[in-house]
């Protein structure tokens, strides 16, 4: 075999060592799978991972010797500037099928093929652009997380309680004063995309490759992270919806549907449909209901709270073409949805695979990890509306005469 052929043997060992990884996973959540079954998902995992280990072991010793044939010595990057240069140095390398990408092309603790981790400062360039692309993300409460699993105590804002006086000496903390926070579970999960590109991007400088694989991987993110946010916010309770078709109905929202303490902070997040429907919407006293906020012009208030506006393509509507229901979430989605987010964006490359040899072109493979929840139900509301009345108009003052 050649070593290509051997460096996707590798990586497609890698990709199953994650898949049975992954399944026995779930099975140890899931209370109707039995423990034959379990050991059954056990010996797969480990038979997957003998598998991978040799395909690793006959790649390495390819890898070796292309190397020393070449008389190429490894280098290891040590700014920030040089892990950049080697990133594009190694993309350029897996994109030409050269042996000595090896090298950077690893597994994690888990097994898994990640192939090229993106550098951090290209990770913090998709991060800003993703804001440009409408992403949900910024709105959610996002926690970095090292493991495929594990749990975090999150406290309720709603459910915070003051510190007790206990400037007199006798008395004692009360087990009920500790943080009534409740565990978050999560499970990493796994999104990935393959796109097709050209030869010629070989052919472009380091600062245009980075920018296709920046601008790229940015949209693919938010388009991925806002439809798992957006299934886990369709997944309320019926007691967190509610249809509104006035300026009352919205109060109601926010003054009785949410605590105190998260009115605080709440905003409003609709599409494009609904903002053109709310933007249209009068007082009553004929002035707009949108209103610019003193302190930023160029932001726009719903009843003195922030709106934000994202597109269509993100946030759907409901209903029909023909009698749209428009989506209006009101509250505070850092109290409601948690993002654990791996913060280990991957590409790996091929020629060979995915019809990319028969075509001539080269596959990029791009995932994503992270895991979305569902934390403080109450601190959001989902308010779908299909049209908004304008307040009915302030009677004129008269004067006795």
């Amino acid at each position: 075999m050649t070593y290509e052929d051997l460096k996707n043997t590798w990586i497609n060992a890698g990709q199953r060592v994650s898949d049975a990884q992954h399944n026995l996973q779930l099975a140890l959540v899931d209370d109707e799978v039995t423990a034959e079954e379990v050991e059954g998902l056990k010996a797969k995992l480990q038979a997957a991972q003998a598998k991978r280990d040799i395909a690793k072991e006959q790649m390495e010793e390819a890898e070796k010797a292309a190397i020393k044939q070449a008389k190429q010595a490894p280098y290891i990057p040590s700014t920030a500037a040089d892990v950049k240069d080697q990133f594009i140095k190694d993309f350029k390398d897996l994109l030409s099928g050269r042996p000595s990408a090896a090298v950077t092309t690893k597994l994690d603790e888990n097994g898994e093929g990640i192939g090229l981790t993106i550098p951090q400062d290209i990770q913090t360039a998709v991060n800003k652009l993703k804001r440009q692309f409408d992403a949900l993300e910024q709105y959610v409460n996002v926690v970095p997380v090292t493991s495929l699993s594990g749990s975090r105590n999150i406290e309720k804002l709603s459910d915070v309680t003051p510190f007790k006086n206990i400037d007199n000496e006798s008395d004692e903390i009360n087990e009920n004063d500790d943080p009534s926070a409740s565990i978050l579970r999560y499970l990493i999960q796994r999104y990935a995309g393959i796109s097709t590109i050209t030869n010629t991007l070989l052919k472009e400088s380091a600062e245009q490759i980075i920018a296709w694989i920046t601008d790229w991987l940015a949209k693919k993110s938010t388009a991925t992270r806002n439809a798992k946010i957006i299934q886990v916010l369709n997944g309320l309770p019926d007691a967190q919806k509610k249809t509104v078709a006035n300026v009352d109905d919205i109060k109601d929202v926010m003054n009785v549907k949410l605590d105190p303490a998260i009115k605080l902070t709440s905003s409003f997040i609709t599409n494009q449909s609904g903002f053109n429907v709310l933007d249209k919407v009068k007082g009553a006293f004929g002035r707009y209901l949108l209103q610019p906020n003193p302190q930023n012009p160029t932001e726009l208030m719903l009843l003195d709270k922030p709106i934000k506006v994202i597109s269509d393509k993100y946030l759907p509507n409901g209903g029909t073409d023909k009698a749209p229901i428009y989506p209006l979430f009101a509250g505070d989605l850092k109290e409601a949805v948690v993002l654990f987010d791996r913060e280990q964006l991957s590409i790996m490359m091929t020629n060979i695979g995915a019809g990319a040899f028969e075509k001539d072109q080269t596959k990029i493979r791009a995932i994503d990890r992270f895991d979305v929840k569902l934390w403080d139900e109450e601190a959001v509301v989902f308010a779908s509306f299909k049209g908004i009345a304008d307040e009915t108009p302030a009677a004129s003052a008269t004067t006795a005469g």
